[in-house]
């Protein structure tokens, strides 16, 4: 397990290669697996293979212009809350079904990048137009999905200066 997290890398760069739709659901099985405050599980996904449709996402997003053949954007459906105080969690939900597609997809030989949308308004504005989606559905993000075309070496990022033991502790 600890290879595949350090062997997650931002891929940038794909293959003329379309992604297999058994794969694509793997993907969203693994994303399904995430935890969930208070099991609300308020995710919902669109999958987006056609390439005008991703010709449009690739212009919508400042840092999105990379020729993936796949994406999906994981989204928060804010109307499966019962509970006003859980729908505060929306954005870590998510984000936990985010981080185990890119980690599956590593172990399937694919590729992703994150792109950001929430909270950034025109970015939500323009990504739900594309996607149809109505008011109460609100995307995170973009994940674009393909096999790469660029290697990148496995890596941690840890830095002992960041932890803080018991307490935070900084010496200034």
């Amino acid at each position: 397990m600890l290879e595949t997290i350090f062997a997650r890398r931002s891929i940038r760069r794909y293959q003329d290669k379309p992604v297999e739709k058994e794969k694509i659901e793997l993907l969203l099985q693994a994303a399904m697996a995430a935890p969930s405050a208070m099991n609300f599980k308020p995710w919902e996904f669109v999958v987006v293979t056609d390439p005008q449709r991703l010709k449009e996402i690739r212009n919508a997003l400042t840092f999105g212009k990379h020729n993936a053949p796949a994406a999906i954007s994981v989204c928060g459906n804010l109307s499966f809350y019962k509970n006003t105080k859980a729908n505060r969690f929306w954005v870590q939900d998510c984000s936990a079904a985010t981080e185990n597609i890119m980690l599956a997809a590593v172990e399937l030989g694919l590729g992703t990048v994150w792109l950001g949308v929430h909270p950034i308004h025109n970015y939500i504005k323009r990504i739900s137009r594309i996607l149809h989606f109505p008011e109460h559905v609100i995307p995170l993000n973009v994940i674009y999905v393909g096999y790469p075309a660029e290697e990148k070496p496995a890596r941690t990022q840890y830095s002992p200066d960041r932890v803080h033991w018991e307490t935070y502790e900084r010496n200034f």
